[in-house]
């Protein structure tokens, strides 16, 4: 039973980070403006001080976005092969299931780059998201994502007997 929930777990971190990478292209605009607004920094009345520069530039706006979608993209994919690899090694030894995780990790790894990585300590602690509406809604979310696919990577990378 409890390999059959790794590899449940592993498929739902695979949807939820293609499912966002799919929603940010399919609302593209939307996710270009939200780039656009938090790195530029305005708003800031709280922290008004920056000791590095906003981003101004659209074509810098676009390349952060499309990094922020291929590592969704990415997270996604690892997270789908191993769950693949996880389904394969289902009914094979402990030590063939616990080395069909690879993935299955690393798709969770990518994940908290992006919601940690990316979203709490850039976005959060450099462009300082937090003191707008729409970047602190973001980056309570993004919390959220990244404890729950670091809870995901540890019950995932427990050992299987």
């Amino acid at each position: 039973m409890i390999r059959y929930i790794k590899i449940l777990m592993a498929a739902s971190v695979a949807l939820f980070c293609l499912f966002y990478a799919l929603q940010n292209i399919w609302n593209l605009d939307a996710a270009t403006w939200f780039v656009s607004y938090t790195t530029g920094m305005e708003g800031h009345e709280k922290y008004p001080g920056h000791f590095g520069p906003a981003v101004t530039s659209s074509a810098m706006h676009g390349i952060m976005l499309w990094v922020i979608i291929a590592l969704e993209i990415t997270a996604g994919l690892l997270a789908a092969k191993g769950a693949f690899d996880l389904f394969n090694a289902r009914n094979g030894s402990a030590d063939e299931f616990n080395a069909a995780k690879t993935y299955a990790i690393a798709g969770c790894g990518v994940g908290i780059l992006v919601w940690f990585g990316l979203f709490s300590a850039i976005a959060g602690a450099y462009f300082q998201i937090w003191q707008t509406e729409a970047g602190g809604g973001a980056l309570g979310n993004a919390s959220f994502f990244s404890v729950q696919l670091g809870v995901i990577w540890l019950l995932i990378s427990q050992k299987d007997s």
